[in-house]
């Protein structure tokens, strides 16, 4: 059976695109089967500035919503990263497999390095080198399949070339993963700025449905998306990016063909009411969901740990032949104390009276 990981980053509160591009997939598809793996991504959250307390708080919000979106512990494994040291150990032994000139041609890399400096700000190191962390999540689990959207397309051919270079070098350890992208709302964009992605990170609220927000915050911005000035619903994502966008929402929501759905509408504002009610509809469930587990942290909390202690066992033997492959000399276990020899007359020796 062929494994697939995936991870997502507790940088922002996820969002539809978010649900839409990868959890729903995850939930519905990928864990029914195959032998699956999904993580929260915490250590990728400390690449650039951050606050300690959001970063928890976010970590666990996001660990509840995966679990709300329909993956069962019964038939997935579901983990925090830093819970688990392999990620961090074969890291590093990666990161000597990897190249300066790989992390630099990096697009994430550039967006944000580029974005840090006009603010003034510094450069973090691991914001140039968290894509070996990112190989080090995929490839610690031996995973087949890495279901993605299509912005981390890269860093999964990242992960194959390490795996690849590692396995000729220093002999066959990784498995070669590839990538697979849902064939629908692969990418959802801002629906204020159609020509970008609904990130999680992005200040702009208004174009970002977020999977906790309630239907009538939903509608309002379903309805002030963006579209042109043409009148004419078509589906052209190059030509008209806000209208296609929408179609590609409402087509995700519903199961539809977003081009075949073009020809069902002559205005805008009957396609956006369709499509924020279709969103509101797939939100409901999540939501009674999420708010039903926030209910039981307890319930979480042991998802968790028996999501970490199962990743540690399918991720360490591989870490540890990579360290044995690539020249770490093994720790030595520590000798078991001598058992205590019985003295003649049947006393223990040594004993004190």
């Amino acid at each position: 059976m062929t494994r697939v990981f995936s991870g997502v980053k507790p940088t922002g509160h996820l969002t539809l695109g978010n649900y839409l591009g990868a959890m729903r997939q995850w939930a519905e598809v990928d864990q029914h089967r195959s032998d699956a793996v999904f993580c929260v991504v915490d250590l990728h959250g400390m690449t650039v500035d951050h606050d300690p307390a959001r970063l928890r708080r976010l970590t666990r919000q996001t660990a509840t919503l995966l679990l709300a979106a329909g993956l069962d512990p019964r038939l997935c494994t579901v983990f925090v990263q830093s819970h688990v040291d392999e990620h961090a150990r074969l890291s590093y032994v990666l990161e000597c497999v990897a190249t300066d000139g790989e992390m630099r041609r990096m697009i994430q890399y550039k967006e944000k390095a580029a974005r840090e400096r006009e603010r003034g700000g510094s450069v973090r190191l691991s914001l140039l080198t968290y894509p070996v962390l990112m190989a080090a999540d995929i490839l610690a689990y031996g995973a087949g399949e890495v279901p993605v959207g299509d912005d981390q397309a890269q860093h999964v051919e990242l992960a194959r070339d390490l795996a690849v270079r590692f396995n000729q070098r220093y002999g066959h350890t990784f498995v070669v993963p590839r990538a697979t992208l849902p064939t629908v709302a692969a990418r959802v964009m801002n629906l204020q700025e159609p020509a970008s992605k609904m990130g999680k990170s992005d200040d702009s609220g208004p174009g970002i449905v977020y999977l906790l927000d309630e239907p009538d915050a939903v509608r309002k911005k379903v309805m002030r998306a963006v579209t042109d000035s043409a009148g004419e619903v078509v589906y052209d994502r190059a030509g008209r990016p806000g209208v296609t966008n929408l179609l590609e929402i409402l087509a995700a929501c519903t199961g539809a063909d977003p081009e075949r759905l073009s020809a069902d509408y002559s205005s805008y504002g009957a396609l956006k009411k369709d499509t924020a009610d279709a969103v509101v509809d797939v939100l409901r469930p999540l939501q009674e969901r999420h708010r039903a587990l926030c209910a039981d942290p307890a319930y979480v909390d042991g998802v968790l740990r028996e999501g970490a202690a199962r990743a540690r066992g399918m991720a360490r033997p591989t870490v540890d032949a990579a360290y044995r492959a690539i020249g770490l000399l093994p720790a030595v276990a520590e000798e078991p104390a001598p058992a205590e020899v019985p003295a003649p007359g049947g006393e223990v020796a040594g004993a004190v009276r």
